[in-house]
């Protein structure tokens, strides 16, 4: 949104990487205990089956209505005088750093419902952000809710916080986090294994309790952990190489196991600076920056999925 030219590398076809295979692009809407059927129809029969739906996230289908979304909205960006993001988790933080070292003369004003900045993870790390943030000239307010039904003044656009402030923004962005994926799954067979939540209840193994075939991994599962692209990326290398195992015939006492992993975030501030959360350390500024800010794990992930890290 903010350089929409690096989306170039970051938004993939699946067929760039998925090269073996039937590719089938809908929207799944029920699961029995042989097949799954999709939006468009296809009944597609499964002896084992991976859940991974994540969380509810809409997007354009074609990569180039995606790349066409992020211009849109860096031209936001850039037309703008004030700009008013909602959400102090990671990806508010993130866009609110972004575009304040980017665009230093625009007005930002961050509010988050929250006691505190990115309350997934430790005060030390929420205050040192907060920190950044104000020395980037960005407003935070925290414990405070947006009323996103703006109203007019003249050539003003004003927003109204639930603790009766106004604010003044030319545009807003909403980095709130979205709802699990799984409301398909309540009328299916596997409607008792969610809890409260939504989420699908795993064992050690990351099959769903009480199946032999059905696995599910990511944000979607109740694994008592962070939701995290890097952990996502850990539970479906176990789940490779259980489901290796089991089409071998592999005995049950050598299935790969997957331990919850503690807290731990990177969040990047601005192009060269990052906060950053280990089990017993928190640190800010150049050194987490050299690790996540510069190519935010781009290369890293293109490499890994077979794909020239630099290049589309």
């Amino acid at each position: 949104m903010v350089e929409p030219s690096f989306a170039e590398r970051t938004v993939i076809n699946h067929r760039d990487y998925f090269t073996k295979g039937d590719l089938v692009t809908s929207n799944a809407v029920s699961v029995t205990e042989t097949e799954v059927l999709t939006a468009d129809g296809h009944q597609i029969e499964y002896d084992y089956l991976v859940i991974a739906t994540g969380h509810a996230d809409p997007v354009p289908k074609l990569r180039s209505e995606r790349l066409h979304q992020y211009t849109e909205e860096n031209e936001k960006i850039k037309s703008a005088h004030s700009i008013l993001i909602v959400g102090g988790g990671p990806t508010g933080v993130e866009l609110a750093g972004e575009i304040a070292v980017d665009f230093p003369d625009k007005k930002i004003t961050l509010v988050h419902k929250g006691p505190r900045l990115l309350e997934f993870i430790g005060a030390k790390a929420a205050d040192k952000t907060l920190k950044w943030l104000k020395s980037k000239k960005v407003e935070v307010k925290l414990e405070q809710a947006v009323d996103l039904n703006s109203t007019t003044d003249g050539d003003r656009t004003i927003y109204q916080t639930s603790v009766g402030e106004t604010i003044e923004a030319d545009c807003h962005f909403l980095c709130t986090g979205k709802p699990l994926a799984s409301t398909w799954l309540k009328e299916t067979v596997l409607k008792n294994d969610l809890d409260v939540q939504g989420r699908i209840k795993v064992d050690e193994n990351l099959r769903v309790k009480g199946r032999s075939n059905i696995f599910a991994i990511g944000d979607i599962t109740d694994i008592s952990e962070l939701k995290q692209g890097f952990l996502a990326q850990k539970q479906a290398g176990v789940v490779a190489k259980n489901l290796r195992q089991m089409m071998e015939g592999g005995k049950e006492c050598w299935r790969e196991t997957y331990k919850p992993h503690p807290a731990m975030a990177i969040v990047s501030l601005g192009r060269n600076d990052a906060v950053a959360q280990f089990p017993f350390l928190t640190i800010s500024g150049r050194i987490p920056g050299f690790i996540k800010s510069r190519d935010l794990f781009v290369g890293k992930t293109r490499k890994q999925m077979g794909l020239n890290p630099h290049i589309v």
